[in-house]
């Protein structure tokens, strides 16, 4: 009996994460560029689904719920593109984690505001420095150009990314706190229904 609980417990949770997945694929796709920002730099909220996933579950969960969203995107528009969703996926990573990790140690609004903050943090200066050393050289092979100067680089880097990745943080977690608080009640019945 413990057996058959513990099967329907986990296709339980693996249904609800390929649920959040492709919500948070969907989400993808209504996206907007910010001004005077590169215009490849679009704000989307497909980290919503993910961070809902890592704070019913893990954040792990979250995790799977940015895999989940960003192979879908990849198949359903056979993008051209694999350092693009490769870095979504960082991203998603870099801002869940945190998030989910400091949410899971205290449990309330003010350490999810924390990890909020730190999420974001944490993304910004993550994707900086994986777009200085591994992304921006990686896209540039990928695309056929000639490789990027190290000026260049940093321009792209401080100009663009850094200040993108803080705008995204800030405009999710201010979209996500509100959420949360309405949602609290039912994450914690999920979460407990779950465990």
């Amino acid at each position: 009996m413990a057996v058959t609980t513990k099967q329907s417990s986990n296709l339980f949770k693996l249904i609800i994460l390929a649920l959040l997945g492709t919500i948070s694929m969907v989400l993808m796709f209504l996206n907007f560029p910010l001004p005077m920002l590169p215009q490849y730099l679009k704000v989307d909220f497909s980290e919503v689904p993910a961070l809902i996933a890592a704070l019913i579950f893990s954040p792990g969960a979250g995790i799977i719920v940015e895999a989940i969203k960003n192979l879908l995107y990849l198949i359903y528009t056979g993008a051209g593109d694999p350092i693009g969703i490769a870095s979504n996926f960082l991203a998603g990573v870099l801002f869940v984690v945190p998030v989910s990790l400091l949410y899971h140690k205290f449990k309330g609004v003010k350490s999810l505001v924390s990890g909020i903050v730190t999420g974001t943090i944490v993304m910004a200066v993550g994707m900086g420095i994986l777009n200085y050393f591994l992304l921006l050289p990686a896209y540039s092979w990928f695309m056929g150009w000639e490789s990027m100067s190290d000026q260049v680089k940093l321009v792209t880097v401080t100009g663009g990314i850094l200040p993108f990745n803080v705008i995204k943080g800030i405009v999710i977690g201010v979209l996500f706190v509100p959420l949360f608080i309405k949602l609290k009640p039912w994450l914690e019945r999920k979460r407990i229904s779950v465990s």
